[in-house]
């Protein structure tokens, strides 16, 4: 087999808390972790001649190793002591670009698991998820998935009970946020509203939605330049409006995410916000 064809599903955070700076130049985080259904479809063709490039259809993202694709490529083959020359990584993209989603990680987890199928080099998940380290700090939970708490920069991965069956509304508003700058504002701010992340797993532990729901919170929010802020919370406050039971944006945003137990509730606060916005999607958690 040369050929194979894996989905990537999205991450959301149900919580985001910022521990503070590391010695390193990152941040210690704290994060509960989810992946849902939202996909994109990364096939690799080992051995097709061209080297080793990513190709997506869209014309901003880059096929080389700045693609976090071709870097976990290369990382691999590393890892693995391999010497293959030539692989095309095509990815179908359906989770949005720049969106707090993990996108990138995910397609890059993808490419390590595909590989690992491929070449036959034996790596355990956990494995997989340490030579995903020195790709991206998203990586090694995509790589694993599910529920799951992350701390240090992401990397150090505890796995949770599972989130309850339940539906989330995914919408992106139409403007990008700078991660770097948003970590240079929280160093300013030095803001001290954070979220029970040990309250929102217990809630998972006793499957209780309600309670968990009330206790998603990401730090971010509180350090966004005021305009956009305001459009998170407008967001927000539609997905509550709707009987959300709780919401949060994701990761560094921009994407807000609301947390359903019905599905028809669902379904109608997703086909009220593509009213006003382009990428809104219905997911479960996986």
């Amino acid at each position: 087999m040369t050929s194979l064809t894996l989905q990537a599903p999205a991450k959301v955070n149900l919580t985001l808390d910022i521990l503070g700076a590391r010695p390193d130049g990152y941040h210690e985080m704290e994060m509960v972790m989810q992946s849902v259904s939202l996909c994109d479809a990364v096939t690799l063709d080992l051995g097709d001649p061209g080297g080793i490039r990513a190709e997506s259809g869209l014309h901003f993202l880059p096929k080389d190793k700045d693609n976090l694709a071709v870097a976990a490529a290369l990382a691999f083959r590393e890892a693995a002591g391999q010497d293959w020359q030539d692989l095309r990584i095509t990815i179908q993209k359906e989770i949005p670009v720049c969106a707090g989603t993990a996108g990138g990680s995910s397609d890059a987890a993808a490419v390590l698991r595909g590989l690992n199928t491929l070449t036959g080099a034996g790596f355990s998940p956990q494995e997989l998820a340490r030579v995903g380290e020195a790709v991206g700090s998203d990586v090694p939970y995509c790589v694993l998935g599910g529920t799951a708490l992350a701390q240090g920069r992401g990397e150090i991965l505890t796995p949770l009970k599972p989130l309850p069956p339940c539906h989330i509304v995914l919408c992106k508003p139409a403007f990008s946020i700078s991660t770097p700058a948003l970590f240079r504002e929280w160093d300013k701010q030095k803001r001290r509203l954070r979220p029970d992340t040990q309250g929102a797993m217990a809630a998972l532990d006793q499957g209780d939605l309600v309670a968990l729901g009330r206790r998603m919170f990401n730090v971010f929010e509180g350090v966004l330049p005021s305009q956009q802020r305001r459009e998170i919370e407008g967001i927000k406050t539609a997905l509550i409006q709707a009987g959300a039971l709780g919401a949060a944006m994701s990761g560094s945003g921009p994407t807000v995410l609301g947390l359903f137990d019905r599905e028809d509730l669902a379904q109608a606060a997703a086909d009220r916000l593509k009213e006003t916005y382009a990428e809104v999607f219905l997911t479960q958690p996986v």
